[in-house]
């Protein structure tokens, strides 16, 4: 009697471990698993809204900033687009500290952007240059590639200022 029941347990521990590690009971939904797995890697891309981390590729002495506001459009902000910016990490002996806010010009996206010819073109994060209230932008430098879309916002002192235009 104690052996059958013994054995009624182990069975039932068998089924419940077999079905979370697929292999014992013979239950296949690793293809269901798979697919779990493909969408998790696939990120969405969307627009920069509130609460985003940024990049800062200037030498204005900030290293990160979170859009605390997006100031044209109700989604967010894209490409060439002006947001309200707190710095969050900055260099020692820099020209902003952290803490401050400013306003930012975006200049990279991880959100496509379509183009006249039909071609599209998205960067692998999300940057920004730092700018006074006049649109000057505070660094002398600007670090990486900047699309020309920035021609089109009036951001020509960017451009001017940017190693690579895309």
């Amino acid at each position: 009697m104690a052996s059958a029941y013994c054995s009624k347990l182990v069975r039932a521990g068998r089924s419940i471990i077999g079905g979370l590690n697929n292999n014992v009971t013979g239950t296949s939904s690793g293809v269901l698993t798979q697919e779990m797995h493909s969408h998790m890697q696939q990120q969405v891309r969307t627009f920069i809204q509130m609460r985003t981390t940024l990049k800062v590729v200037d030498n204005s002495g900030a290293k990160k900033v979170m859009c605390i506001q997006a100031l044209k459009g109700r989604k967010g902000a894209r490409l060439g687009d002006v947001i309200v910016a707190s710095v969050k990490a900055a260099h020692t002996g820099g020209k902003v500290k952290k803490g401050d806010v400013h306003y930012a010009v975006v200049v990279r996206a991880a959100m496509p952007k379509g183009r006249c010819d039909g071609s599209e073109v998205k960067f692998d994060d999300n940057a920004v240059v730092l700018i006074n209230k006049q649109g000057e932008p505070i660094g002398t430098r600007v670090f990486g590639p900047v699309p020309h879309e920035l021609r089109k916002k009036k951001h020509l002192k960017i451009l001017s200022l940017a190693e690579h235009i895309v």
